[in-house]
């Protein structure tokens, strides 16, 4: 009878993931390393990755087809639903570009990662932050508008340095490939944003980016590892 009580109450989290394949496992190993470290002698964690097509999804936003990626991403979280998720996260960054529309229609409540950032952003009394990301996300505005109503700016590189990171990001870092060269590279456009606007901290607002950019400051600014950030924000509510 406990063990069957026990097991009623725990919560179930799913996993919209594979966008792209190498930080969906730098996800699932943190949820659990970050579980049970909160909660030792707790067992491990209850979750449901539905692996999706990265492909499908960056020839849509290359079309800015966005309402093929709403309805794609809602089949998800519905196959997620069905299978027993309780909540559900999308464990990407881009894709966030649409979350106001799929959260409305969404079978399961929904954490957003650029929510979670601005919280994390907040907390550390930041004002003003870099954004990096593929070009889908460093042109939108779904970072920006979030920020804006906690009073933070967002701040993207110029455009030679956006077209540098999204090849960056599409070429080596999707397929698990993380250069010294590429990170130097990296480091020197935030240095460089810094310099020349102001920031106070930098957005990997990429879930790739954590993965070559493993310091949590780099130029004497924090980094906003999102990965992370929606991680905890995850396990909390796994908690719960």
């Amino acid at each position: 009878m406990i063990e069957a009580e026990t097991s009623r109450a725990a919560r179930t989290l799913g996993i919209v993931g594979g966008i792209g394949p190498e930080s969906t496992i730098a996800y699932y190993s943190q949820i659990v390393a970050a579980y049970r470290a909160r909660k030792p002698g707790a067992g491990y964690p209850s979750l449901i990755l539905n692996s999706i097509d990265l492909d499908r999804m960056v020839q849509w936003f290359t079309a800015h087809d966005l309402d093929h990626v709403t309805e794609y991403l809602l089949q998800a979280l519905r196959q997620l639903a069905a299978a027993g998720a309780d909540f559900g996260i999308i464990a990407a960054n881009t894709p966030h570009l649409v979350f106001d529309d799929v959260q409305r229609r969404s079978p399961l409540p929904l954490i957003s990662i650029v929510e979670a950032a601005c919280d994390a952003a907040e907390r550390m009394a930041l004002t003003r932050v870099g954004l990096l990301g593929t070009r889908f996300t460093m042109h939108s505005a779904f970072y920006s508008e979030v920020f804006a109503r906690r009073g933070i700016a967002v701040v993207a590189p110029d455009a030679a340095d956006q077209e540098y990171i999204h090849a960056a990001y599409m070429n080596e870092l999707i397929p698990g490939i993380f250069l010294p060269a590429t990170r130097a590279r990296l480091v020197a456009i935030i240095d460089r944003m810094k310099q020349a606007t102001g920031i106070q901290g930098a957005i990997l607002g990429g879930t790739e980016l954590p993965l070559i950019l493993t310091d949590a400051a780099v130029a004497g600014i924090p980094l906003l590892d999102t990965t992370r950030i929606h991680v905890e924000q995850a396990v909390t509510r796994l908690l719960e």
